[in-house]
């Protein structure tokens, strides 16, 4: 029998993956299907979902209305990058309303990354300078530039990724606030790009005075805010958008992750008018497969949807985040050392070296899945509309793995 025909006849619960490069870690749990807040593998397991893809799924899997405008949806199912085609610019102005009043303008993306990208260019772009800003150990995406103003790690291994990015280091406090000014007065900086809660970093939460200090600077000094809401956008932390709870402008948001809920892959850079007039010329922003008409169809429902329904939904995403920090200070008691709470965007840091990977594994077995973000930190991102009873369930889930540490 040939090689072909034995990999045919295989069930798929014996695919070896020799052939399909995996993210590292990898984690033996193969998917059949999801439902709501649950993950179910091809054995018929059911896993109560607190990660929901990383930020992903807000809205739960298999969202009827979502499902619906989906399976209805009759348009094209690709447009070139250069026709024109009005889902498009109802995405946009979609996008433009539910922004800062500063933002006007929408950049087409496949993700997170290349949102990132369009921002970086933008930047350079518009103030003419080619350096950037950072905070050490952050991430904002796998293509070169974004890895270039992510973690100093990157350079360990990729000696040509773009040079000119300087350093906050954590705590953000003060002190980092007057390492931010020096670094801004040498006038080379184009943007600060920065989560506006940390999530990537274990989900740390910066001051309002931090921020706001940082917005003042950016301004004093002329280089732009690029906020990354990636992970932190359409309302996971009790805000539409996480630097709403500044009360600040960023000049760049970037967006991916939840803007269609995990219904399809897309990514958005807002600007001002001023910085995309920067962008005017031939390929600046071309994205073959950027705002995909499904995709597009995908985001209109989803931000349809989330606006439709936001004063209730931020009301429950307010309360259900203040339950779940009552009831985790409960079962963490003796063993979690600092709380990252903010809405339903949840860090936890262990007093154990090695607990959150521990953690995460004992979960798992026991059909709860969280984030080990490091050995002592892990992430809980459960969808907006999680009830208190499937949060319950879950909680209950990681209260008997804390037992076991």
């Amino acid at each position: 029998m040939g090689e072909d025909t034995k990999m045919a006849t295989r069930k798929i619960g014996e695919i070896d993956g020799r052939h399909l490069a995996v993210v590292l870690p990898h984690i033996e749990l193969e998917v059949s299907h999801t439902s709501g807040n649950y993950v179910i593998d091809v054995h018929g397991k059911r896993y109560l979902d607190f990660v929901m893809g990383w930020c992903v799924g807000n809205v739960g899997w298999n969202n009827e209305m979502l499902v619906k405008r989906l399976r209805d949806f009759s348009g094209p199912y690709y447009v070139s990058p250069d026709y024109k085609y009005a889902p498009w610019e109802r995405l946009a102005k979609l996008l433009v309303d539910i922004s800062p009043r500063n933002i006007s303008v929408a950049f087409r993306a496949t993700g997170g990354s290349e949102a990132i990208e369009t921002a970086l260019r933008a930047a350079m772009l518009y103030t003419g300078r080619t350096e950037f800003i950072s905070i050490e150990g952050s991430y904002h995406g796998h293509t070169l530039g974004a890895m270039s103003i992510g973690s100093s790690e990157f350079r360990e291994r990729f000696s040509t990724l773009m040079p000119g990015c300087h350093k906050l280091q954590l705590p953000l406090d003060d002190r980092c606030l007057v390492d931010a000014e020096q670094k801004l007065a040498l006038g080379s900086i184009a943007a600060v790009v920065m989560e506006p809660v940390l999530c990537n970093l274990g989900g740390i939460i910066p001051t309002q005075e931090f921020m706001r200090g940082l917005h003042r600077l950016c301004k004093a000094h002329g280089t732009l805010l690029v906020v990354d809401e990636v992970a932190t956008g359409f309302g996971r932390t009790g805000r539409l958008f996480a630097h709403e709870h500044y009360d600040i402008e960023p000049d760049i948001i970037c967006l991916g992750k939840a803007i269609t809920s995990g219904y399809a892959g897309m990514g958005a850079t807002l600007v001002t008018e001023q910085i995309a007039r920067a962008m005017d010329f031939e390929f600046s922003f071309y994205s073959t497969y950027g705002w995909h008409p499904v995709a597009t169809e995908a985001a209109v429902a989803n931000i349809e949807f989330i606006r439709d329904r936001w004063p209730e939904l931020q009301s429950h995403v307010t309360s259900m985040g203040s339950y779940f920090e009552s009831r985790l200070k409960e079962i963490g008691s003796g063993h979690i050392i600092d709380y990252r709470i903010i809405g339903l965007a949840i860090g936890l840091r262990f007093a154990a070296a090695g607990a959150a990977t521990r953690l995460a594994s004992l979960c798992r077995e026991r059909g709860l899945l969280i984030h080990a973000m490091s050995h002592d930190t892990i992430q809980i991102f459960p969808a907006l509309t999680i009830t208190t009873d499937v949060a319950d369930e879950g909680l209950s889930i990681l209260a008997g793995a804390i037992r076991l540490l």
